[in-house]
């Protein structure tokens, strides 16, 4: 999937450009990131904090215009400020395809408790 392949080779403008123009993506029913600027910055704040990271299709599953990405995220804290601590946290993304074939939408989630323990406290792979 183009989306991993981007996240995983910290290519912030690569995964934006999975998406259409004005697309959006709301993590944890936070703020949402709108456009591929916003897209691109959010993605560079994980890639600047885990200049390692990994992220991988665990599952994905197609609906209609909808997506599904299951996926899971790894990557030490070695970024500026950053801990040096290893986390290792499983997510998924719901997409809705546009009429461009690009994810017009994305929800998505993960365990933030999980991953703020293992930012402080790491964790065993």
């Amino acid at each position: 999937m183009r989306a991993s392949t981007a996240w995983s080779s910290q290519d912030a403008d690569g995964m934006a450009a999975c998406y259409e123009e004005t697309a959006s993506l709301t993590i944890n029913n936070g703020t949402p990131s709108t456009g591929r600027a916003e897209l691109a910055a959010t993605a560079r704040s994980y890639m600047d904090a885990f200049p390692d990271l990994s992220v991988s299709v665990d599952q994905l599953l197609v609906a209609g215009d909808a997506v599904f990405w299951a996926w899971t995220l790894t990557g030490a804290n070695t970024g500026p400020g950053g801990t040096g601590n290893r986390v290792r946290v499983s997510g998924v993304e719901v997409w809705t395809i546009g009429v461009s074939g690009l994810a017009a939408k994305s929800i998505g989630y993960y365990d933030a408790s999980t991953y703020d323990h293992q930012v402080a406290h790491g964790v065993t792979e």
